[in-house]
């Protein structure tokens, strides 16, 4: 059985997230401070106890979503003898958890992981003003579909293919108006359900070219090593092992599609058969289902989850 290891992204966070982890294995509790000293703030309160509404703020959410990741990778590596490179062929991850790939393959320092995230989550938050972006799903549609339903919605406004996440979950991103009209035009092209998200600002569109001028800036200033192990990348679904294109394909990602469903087609191509989800929440296990049945999906992160993985 070939692996690979892939990390979730936004919409993963939850008040409790991490905390068994971090009163079960010193590992898990030592990555949780280490993002708190990096980021001067005691995150990891956040994360345990809440309140929500600030869990759920993008510039909080990303970090928090990337430490619970590393935690769990730091503990298969104590309590199992984990060697990423020995276990695994590839890595991925949907949109920040792109990060925590990279930081789980050593492109990252994890405090140099955490602050980018920070950053990250600002900029994207500051690129478009409060109520003049959107994002909405597309259920019951295929790639094809999609495009069309976003070309026809843009007229002079903005509205792009965000992320291509399994067969018949697509999300568009964009202006406000312009991705409400895409949500009429969806379901008049047959989609089974088109709903706008509950989210703080329409991410992996052209709107935020501002995030990624900052991010840019970001990137340059910290330190990075090539992977021990392939990147499947999400813009362009093929993997990546040198820093600079590592740099510049997360520079894009910010305005790019997350080609996660060709993400998981690129591995299977690869050889991989099995993907393990690590950290808080089953969302890239259920889609690696729609995606493909032959490919086995397993989440590990919990104490639970650890013990089964790692006996198994």
């Amino acid at each position: 059985m070939t692996t690979a290891f892939i990390f979730p992204g936004q919409g993963s966070q939850a008040v409790g997230m991490g905390k068994e982890l971090a009163d079960t294995y010193p590992a898990a509790k030592a990555v949780f401070e280490a993002v708190d000293d990096a980021l001067g703030q005691k995150l990891s309160t956040l994360m345990f106890e809440g309140p929500e509404d600030q869990l759920m703020l993008t510039e909080n959410a990303q970090p928090a979503i990337m430490a619970v990741s590393i935690a769990v990778m730091r503990v298969l590596e104590s309590q199992g003898g984990l060697n990423l490179a020995d276990v695994a062929s590839h890595v991925a991850g949907h949109s920040l958890g792109e990060y925590s790939a990279n930081a789980a393959a050593g492109t990252f320092f994890l405090d140099d992981t955490a602050r980018l995230l920070k950053i990250r989550g600002q900029a994207m938050q500051q690129a478009v003003p409060v109520g003049e972006g959107a994002m909405a799903v597309l259920l019951g549609l295929g790639p094809e579909n999609a495009e069309s339903v976003v070309a026809e919605a843009a007229g002079d406004q903005v509205c792009d293919f965000a992320n291509d996440n399994a067969d018949g979950q697509v999300v568009v991103s964009g202006s406000a108006a312009a991705v409400e009209r895409a949500v009429d035009i969806a379901k008049k092209k047959g989609a089974k359900r088109s709903m706008l998200l509950p989210v703080s600002a329409p991410f992996h569109c052209a709107l935020m070219a501002p995030a990624a001028n900052v991010m840019a800036d970001a990137l340059t200033a910290v330190a990075m090593n090539d992977p021990v192990v392939p990147i499947i990348a999400n813009v362009t679904a093929a993997p990546v092992q040198d820093v600079m294109n590592i740099r510049r394909l997360l520079v894009e990602q910010v305005t790019g599609r997350v080609r996660w469903r060709e993400c998981v087609l690129a591995m299977k191509y690869a050889g991989v058969d099995r993907l393990v989800e690590i950290g808080h929440g089953r969302v890239l296990s259920g889609m690696t289902r729609r995606i493909d049945r032959e490919m086995t999906g397993v989440n590990v992160g919990s104490p639970q989850d650890l013990d089964a993985f790692l006996a198994g």
